[in-house]
């Protein structure tokens, strides 16, 4: 871990990451990719120090409320103290301002705030997206090392929904001969049910490679499930969207399911609800 102070915290869709690399160790991890230009080891994370007095100086000056959205490339629940200091403190400027907040993890250490997600959520609209890919436990520690399993997931969802918080599911991605199975899939879809989650977001029964992250997961191929990145490199070659035979099964199980329950699973839909901010005194929406 190192620290670092940087000029700017807010994008212009008012989007932030309050630190670059991620000690979670997922296999498939995107954010690995060379195309974010991450110069430092993926694993030393860079905490942006003064992201919290930078966000909150950007927040009093905005005319109107907003949603503020934040883990869409690094966790903002890493287990380093100056990493869970920092999203704490955003956190309490986020209510302090009274904006909304649209926040990704996957770990249950959001629970240490629940307080503050409470409070924005009563003052305003907060929402909590949280990645589940697997429904095997085992096979989770494999894939998503350092991080709690998917059961620990499905309990903070449960969590957040008795405290009145709205949660979105990804269920992505899906490694192809590793977790693209319908049994996979239907206990993920049985966790979202049961925690009643708001929406799904799901983007095909695949992944996404590029160099770098390419790379990282053939290597951990080799060392989980020899002869595995072979099968990859001879059907996938270098594409970047990888797809599952199994994704037009896979997914009108998924379309199905939502349905019945009445869980959003409309990308653009579920996008939708978390850009928007709904200020009951009727000041302009803005997205981000």
């Amino acid at each position: 871990m190192h620290l670092k102070e940087v000029k700017g915290i807010l994008s212009a869709q008012n989007g932030m990451n309050i630190s670059r690399g991620c000690t979670h160790g997922c296999v498939y991890c995107d954010s690995r990719s060379k195309c974010y230009r991450i110069e430092h080891d993926f694993e030393d994370v860079e905490i942006k120090s003064n992201a919290p007095m930078l966000l909150d100086a950007a927040l009093a000056k905005k005319r109107n409320k907003c949603m503020i959205g934040t883990g869409a490339m690094s966790d903002p629940y890493l287990p380093i103290p100056e990493s869970l200091a920092n999203t704490r403190a955003c956190l309490e400027s986020i209510d302090k301002h009274g904006f909304g907040l649209a926040i990704q993890t996957k770990s249950d250490l959001i629970l240490r705030d629940l307080y503050l997600l409470v409070s924005i959520n009563q003052k305003a609209k907060c929402i909590v997206q949280i990645t589940m890919t697997t429904h095997d436990e085992n096979l989770c520690k494999i894939i998503e090392p350092n991080v709690c399993g998917t059961r620990r997931r499905f309990e903070t969802l449960r969590i957040l929904r008795d405290n009145g918080i709205q949660t979105v599911v990804w269920l992505c991605p899906f490694l192809p001969y590793i977790n693209d199975t319908e049994e996979n899939l239907r206990g993920l879809l049985d966790y979202c049910i049961e925690s009643g989650v708001h929406g799904i977001i799901c983007f095909g029964i695949g992944l996404t490679l590029r160099e770098g992250n390419r790379e990282y997961l053939y290597s951990k191929l080799d060392r989980h499930f020899p002869g595995l990145k072979n099968e990859y490199q001879k059907k996938y070659g270098f594409n970047y969207v990888v797809t599952s035979d199994n994704n037009e099964t896979l997914m009108k199980l998924v379309y199905a399911v939502c349905k019945k329950h009445n869980i959003v699973c409309n990308n653009d839909a579920v996008f939708s609800y978390m850009r928007n901010f709904n200020d009951t005194k009727g000041a302009q929406v803005e997205l981000f």
